[in-house]
């Protein structure tokens, strides 16, 4: 005898049907500000043309990164051959769709982390929460996206966002359970307020932690840029998934080159950032 079928699909059916129905407004909104600010960053990278760019960037790195010659100039040889390869727009596109996600995957993430870390109840329910979302596969995160913000780059966006969220929450959280308890009590010793404490003790102790944080969520914000290439994105993602559909080996291999470099430099300095 057959189990009668459990309608799991035709709830979420109507869920989405009803969301769509009642908060279409709230979608819009969504999508003008989040089109507004990848925009806005897409205007500032490319607002000087390579030719200043590229050695501006990497007398920034230099700096930045406590004067690494070498990784100065890694990362002026770098763009110069994004450049070369004439790929320089899709990866100042693909650059700030990274550069968007991650600042709202932080925005969120870091603050949820600081809650869950003072907080054993909190912690318990985000804890479940980020299980479920890094078991979940990269794909099913298009899904949700594409339901309710249709195709191109704001769903590819938002579908970054919450990819790359949980390891700036798990290490947040991290970093300050791992203070050493000396130090609160110290803290409370001297009648700090809990705004106090945190700002003052708990993210400049545990901000090696933290920054590492932001070093995964950068990573993972770009390899998801990519997969959201398939609902509409654009940049070098989009140039990889149209030289898999055109088996364009050529194509498909100078994107990911440059995929390549844009990870390499942003990850070399997130980690000299920590140092």
């Amino acid at each position: 005898m057959d189990l009668p079928k459990i309608p799991v699909g035709a709830f979420v059916s109507d869920l989405v049907d009803w969301i769509e129905a009642n908060l279409g407004w709230l979608l819009d909104g969504i999508t003008a500000v989040l089109r507004y600010l990848l925009n806005g960053f897409q205007e500032i990278l490319m607002f000087l043309p390579p030719e200043i760019f590229i050695p501006i960037l990497a007398i920034i790195v230099y700096f930045v990164t406590r004067k690494d010659h070498k990784l100065a100039i890694l990362s002026f040889i770098g763009l110069l051959l994004i450049w070369n390869l004439q790929l320089w727009d899709h990866a100042m596109m693909t650059l700030a769709l990274v550069l968007a996600s991650t600042i709202i995957a932080l925005l969120i993430g870091i603050p949820i982390g600081i809650l869950a870390a003072n907080s054993d109840s909190i912690n318990a329910v985000v804890r479940v929460l980020l299980d479920f979302m890094q078991t979940m596969p990269a794909f099913v995160y298009l899904v949700p996206a594409v339901i309710f913000f249709s195709l191109g780059n704001v769903p590819g966006m938002i579908a970054t966002v919450v990819f790359a969220m949980p390891p700036a929450i798990r290490l947040t959280n991290l970093g300050i359970r791992q203070i050493p308890t000396e130090l609160i009590e110290v803290s409370d010793a001297f009648g700090a307020t809990p705004r106090q404490k945190l700002i003052k003790v708990q993210l400049p102790v545990a901000l090696p932690t933290i920054m590492a944080g932001v070093n995964q969520c950068i990573m993972l914000a770009l390899s998801m840029v990519v997969i959201a290439s398939m609902i509409g994105a654009g940049g070098l993602g989009y140039q990889v998934l149209v030289g898999i559909q055109r088996v364009n080996i050529a194509m498909g291999f100078e994107a990911g080159l440059a995929i390549v470099i844009i990870a390499i430099i942003l990850d070399r300095i997130t980690q000299n950032l920590i140092k």
